[in-house]
């Protein structure tokens, strides 16, 4: 099985499907190389206790925290990654988000392109994924060549309420920028089960049904399931990348390829490339700089849960709105960040943290409740880093930087839903575990001693390989990632030597 294709991509999720698509139409012969499988349609794929207490889809591999304490990561390896299981939020990031801002706590540096670099790749992913939303007088808003593709999706009664309430209060509600495949001829049926779960309708645009599928159905993408790539072997004069070995299910073969791109996630990505070390590269590849695995970011969050005993919250699909009025400026000259709504928690799913609440209980809390992710952004520090064990184990050490903003964040969102009316708030932290929105670790820059890819996400040290999903974020933002990851691999393929 020792084929030549153009292009040879590891990893089927938001970064490695996008990136297939756009080599699809250029014509390349390309190899997508996932560990997992496809995920079947089965009644499962709607089941909150299978899919949050059973952790159905998720992955039973574990690492190790800064302290060596043993933690099951939320990662989930299917064809698809983790957007098979996401929320579909798929906002860009403000145009302030690509320069250098200060915080309290320190400095986001300045990305090594502008949003004015990116802003086309932006719309034509938004495209490619059906995101559906609107210009509206959002505070801190990124300027737009194009409108929308899609129109925003409806807010149902008790989040119309909501947005008047909101807005009451003094701050600016806009629409969820949404990937859904709603509206005439749509597959949605605006259900209770998206967020967190798997779509078995095909209506949640997903890396695997909006750009692989699609992709293989030109007949230049090839994908093979269950094949984990072990190690990335270079060539005799450490400049290119020779072959990867692979563990398939027949056992362990290598593929060869004129280019390659890793696309596994953040800490993946990095942990692989540590793994491949080898006399020629001692320090792992693509690592001449020693900064891959460094400057680990998955954002400051915390779930809430807002309580009305008078209300029922009847609402089916929950999270088309979010408000982010500080997230430029808290009032002080810092910046704090973004509030948004999450899918409808059922109560069944609240167990995952109230263990021993009564389910009749945690029902009556979840039909008069409404829930929020609160997002700060979390900067970049050489320490926090993903690092492999002697045998092989990934360790992600991380001690969060922007703690205090996103205090200051939740103290005000906090203050405005009581004035909304909300009698009671309960708080649910991110933890190591969680996993959610993973990025640095193989950070952009112009300088190879203190970056790891360029701005096209080409590795400095290799003539061959790149680097295309959440790693190469120099700061994480305070936004949901995945459109910004889409975005640029269309940007690396239209741009860079990988399309040519």
């Amino acid at each position: 099985m020792d084929d030549q294709f153009d292009v040879v991509i590891v990893g089927s999720g938001m970064g490695g499907a996008t990136t297939a698509y756009a080599l699809a139409l250029k014509g390349k012969k390309v190899l997508v190389l996932e560990r997992g499988s496809r995920v079947p349609k089965e009644i499962q794929n709607w089941s909150p206790k299978d899919i949050f207490i059973k952790k159905r889809y998720r992955s039973d591999e574990v690492w190790v925290d800064k302290n060596n304490k043993e933690f099951a990561p939320g990662v989930h390896y299917i064809v698809g990654g983790n957007t098979k299981l996401y929320g579909a939020s798929l906002p860009r990031f403000k145009e302030c988000d690509f320069g250098e801002i200060k915080h309290h706590e320190g400095v986001s540096p300045a990305w090594p392109f502008s949003y004015s670099d990116i802003e086309p790749f932006y719309y034509e992913a938004e495209k490619l994924y059906k995101v559906h939303g609107t210009v509206e007088p959002d505070p801190s808003g990124p300027w737009r060549a194009n409108p929308f593709p899609y129109p925003a999706m409806e807010h149902e009664p008790y989040i119309q309420d909501l947005a008047e309430r909101l807005r009451k209060v003094g701050v600016t509600p806009i629409a969820n920028s949404m990937g859904i495949d709603i509206g005439p001829g749509g597959n949605c049926i605006r259900c209770n089960t998206c967020d967190g779960f798997i779509c078995k309708l095909d209506a949640k645009s997903d890396a695997e049904i909006n750009a692989l599928n699609p992709a293989i159905a030109t007949g230049n993408v090839e994908l093979r399931t269950e094949s984990q790539v072990m190690k990335v072997v270079l060539t005799s004069d450490g400049k290119s990348v020779d072959h990867l070995l692979v563990n398939g299910p027949s056992g362990e073969y290598k593929v060869t390829g004129k280019k390659f791109v890793i696309s596994t996630g953040a800490v993946n990505t990095s942990a692989l490339l540590l793994k491949s070390k080898s006399d020629i590269a001692p320090n792992g590849v693509a690592n001449s700089s020693d900064q891959v695995g460094r400057n680990f970011m998955m954002h400051n969050n915390s779930h809430i849960v807002v309580f009305d005993w008078k209300r029922k919250n009847d609402v089916t699909f929950q999270k088309t709105l979010s408000f982010s009025d500080w997230y430029s400026d808290g009032g002080d000259g810092y910046p704090l960040g973004t509030v948004q709504l999450i899918g409808k928690v059922q109560g069944i799913m609240m167990r995952t943290v109230a263990k021993r609440v009564p389910l009749p209980i945690l029902n009556y809390i979840a039909n008069r409740s409404v829930e929020f992710l609160v997002m700060a952004e979390d900067l970049p520090h050489k320490d926090n880093r993903v690092t492999v064990n002697s045998n092989g184990q990934i360790r992600t050490s991380r001690t969060a930087v922007g703690v205090s903003t996103h205090q200051t964040l939740m103290r005000r969102t906090k203050k405005v839903l009581l004035k909304a009316g909300y009698t009671a708030i309960f708080v649910q932290g991110y933890d190591i575990s969680i996993n959610a929105h993973q990025c640095g670790t193989t950070v952009a820059g112009h300088d190879p001693k203190t970056s790891v890819v360029d701005q096209y996400c080409k590795t400095h040290d290799l003539k061959n390989l790149y680097l295309i999903d959440g790693g190469f974020f120099p700061s994480s933002g305070a936004m949901n990632p995945a459109l910004t990851i889409a975005a640029q691999a269309l940007r690396v393929v239209a741009q860079s030597d990988l399309g040519k």
